[in-house]
């Protein structure tokens, strides 16, 4: 593994920094190892974790703290064929105030066939004045499979900031052999149209959209009744499962509390890892 500069360093006449990272995963017999880690900071990895079943467990970490405005980061990662990966970060991301352009972070990852890809970040906090603009794209071929975890708070509830960033403008695209399976696009500016009135986000300060593929797995009504059951044991979440035509589903839901957030993610994905990956689910620890 090295640290890189080269053409991506930042641009000491304007604010924010450029930050880079790739990775790329491989599979040695019944085990998937990093092959090549590439990053400029304030973007960086931690070094993966063997699970037992082979799959390798990694932590995506930003050490400066947050995402500041201006900040442009850029992360590329490449599953191989049959590769696991498990991708998080150590804890929720904080996008801070924005005095002139916006956060920007942009995610590709490419899953080859037989690959599984299970990305679950913690959810964003985004602070007064703050403004993101995120696109995540998966590149699946025809039998690998994903789950994908996207979760954002309305601020700082505690400090009295709910609904106080400027924009948060959030894009996900899931491609099947080059042809668009999901796309997901949501872009919130308070001052325009606020979230919490009667029909958007009401009173509820968490959301988080779950996306799980796999263009050969036919238990997709299973996995939609799993979850419906799993969202009518959580009195204090509130959404539902829609199946896709390629292939998936889209589970879309909403909490008041992080822990609520929280312990739904983890319900809810370990349902997709038990039925679609068929594996049994194990402690996502961040430390």
């Amino acid at each position: 593994m090295d640290a890189s500069v080269g053409i991506y360093c930042s641009n000491p006449e304007r604010a924010g920094r450029d930050g880079f990272l790739t990775l790329r995963f491989e599979r040695r017999g019944p085990s998937t190892f990093l092959g090549q880690c590439r990053f400029t900071l304030p973007l960086q990895a931690l070094t993966p974790l063997i699970l037992e079943d082979g799959t390798a467990y990694l932590t995506l970490l930003n050490p400066t703290g947050g995402v500041f405005g201006g900040d442009r980061l850029i992360t590329n990662v490449v599953l191989e064929t049959n590769a696991h990966v498990c991708l998080t970060t150590t804890s929720a991301t904080r996008i801070y105030r924005a005095l002139h352009d916006p956060a920007v972070q942009e995610t590709t990852i490419q899953v080859a066939d037989g690959a599984t890809l299970e990305y679950l970040p913690e959810h964003m906090i985004p602070h007064a004045g703050s403004a993101l603009r995120q696109k995540l794209r998966v590149e699946l071929a025809q039998t690998s499979r994903a789950v994908i975890l996207d979760s954002f708070a309305s601020g700082r509830v505690a400090h009295g900031e709910r609904w106080k960033f400027k924009e948060l403008d959030l894009q996900m695209e899931v491609m099947t052999c080059n042809k668009p399976t999901f796309i997901n696009r949501m872009k919130i500016v308070p001052a325009e149209m606020p979230p919490q009135q009667f029909g958007l986000m009401d009173e509820f300060n968490y959301m988080t959209c779950m996306g799980v593929f796999a263009a050969e797995f036919d238990g997709w009504p299973q996995m939609a009744a799993e979850v419906h059951a799993q969202l009518r044991d959580m009195p204090d979440v509130v959404g539902g499962v829609s199946l896709i035509s390629r292939g998936g589903c889209v589970v879309k839901y909403m909490a008041n509390s992080a822990a609520d957030l929280t312990e739904a993610n983890k319900k809810l994905w370990s349902v997709a890892r038990e039925l679609v990956i068929r594996l049994p689910v194990f402690d996502p620890r961040k430390f």
